[in-house]
């Protein structure tokens, strides 16, 4: 809604596309390690995972097989973070023997770590104490990453799918490890992206019966995952969204902005988006009492818009 001001600046979230991983991989198969290294610079995986027979559409695997397609992955990713887990267990006995007995601790938890997840399990639902789960994400693993599974759909199963065997075989895994499913049809977004309009792309996902594209979908999925939210800033130049992590205090998100903003942090004017909208202008809103003045205890709000005052 760009009535305030002359220029609009919306959120981003960043997607980088990785090509495909192949057996091996930690071993330096295909693009091996730099695929490695780019999900190491990533907050989170969407893992998009085929879920539809079609003859025409080959599969490096020869067949469809989400379960199995998983699990390649995964085991590739499980050995990269047992790599990493050695060195880690290696450089802990090394500052133990120099007397530090703080590393004691490390080497034991690094060694149950690696023990579970030498049968195969994901470093993510090792389950610790906070204490230690603190320590252990110290360790930038590849498997500690949320995960989102977008299970690729065919046309006919997208609406639902439920009914699609290979997508409830990902729901149950999904639900067992604590990630995501988003059910997506590659075939429909690639159409969709050809559509220039929003108008267009609107009417296209009615016909379909879609609400949203899955692009929309998942860029909220994977906001929800990264327990993002987002608050906005807005006068007469510029409205602004910005991202903030949930439970951030006013002080905290303030900084987002500029460091000066959370240093001299006096207090918060706060509305919500919806009642701003409710009355059309701030002005209004003020009449109403909509418009709040928040401390630095103040947890920010999904859909805050805020103008922060502080003094330097």
């Amino acid at each position: 809604h760009n009535y305030f001001s002359k220029k609009f600046t919306p959120a981003v979230i960043e997607f980088v596309d990785i090509a495909g991983l192949v057996k091996g991989a930690s071993r330096g198969e295909g693009l091996g390690n730099k695929f490695l290294a780019n999900i190491r610079g990533c907050d989170a995986i969407v893992h998009v995972v085929r879920c539809f027979d079609d003859a025409n559409v080959t599969h490096v695997e020869g067949s469809t097989d989400p379960l199995r397609d998983i699990d390649i992955i995964n085991t590739e990713l499980i050995m990269a973070d047992l790599e990493m887990i050695d060195r880690r267990i290696d450089k802990a006995q090394k500052n133990a023997k120099g007397g530090d007995k703080r590393f004691n601790h490390e080497v034991e938890v690094f060694t149950a770590l690696r023990d579970y997840m030498n049968e195969g399990n994901l470093a993510r639902t090792f389950e610790c104490s906070d204490d230690d789960a603190a320590m252990i994400a110290t360790s930038d693993l590849l498997t500690l990453r949320k995960t989102i599974y977008a299970a690729n759909l065919s046309e006919n199963d997208v609406n639902q799918p439920e009914a699609c065997k290979y997508f409830t075989q990902v729901q149950e895994l999904a639900a067992k490890e604590g990630s995501e499913v988003l059910p997506i049809c590659a075939k429909l977004e690639a159409d969709i992206a050809e559509l220039d309009e929003y108008e267009e792309r609107q009417m296209f996902l009615e016909e379909i019966g879609l609400k949203e594209s899955g692009v929309a979908r998942l860029i909220k999925a994977a906001y929800k995952l990264l327990d993002l939210q987002t608050f906005f800033t807005t006068g007469a130049d510029e409205s602004r969204a910005w991202t903030f992590r949930r439970g951030m205090k006013a002080p905290q998100t303030a900084g987002i902005i500029h460091t000066d903003f959370e240093r001299g942090f006096i207090r918060a004017e706060v509305i919500a988006f919806d009642d701003l909208m409710a009355c059309g202008t701030m002005a209004a809103a003020k009449e109403k009492g909509l418009v709040r003045s928040e401390g630095k205890e103040y947890v920010m709000q999904d859909g805050d818009i805020v103008l922060f005052r502080f003094n330097v």
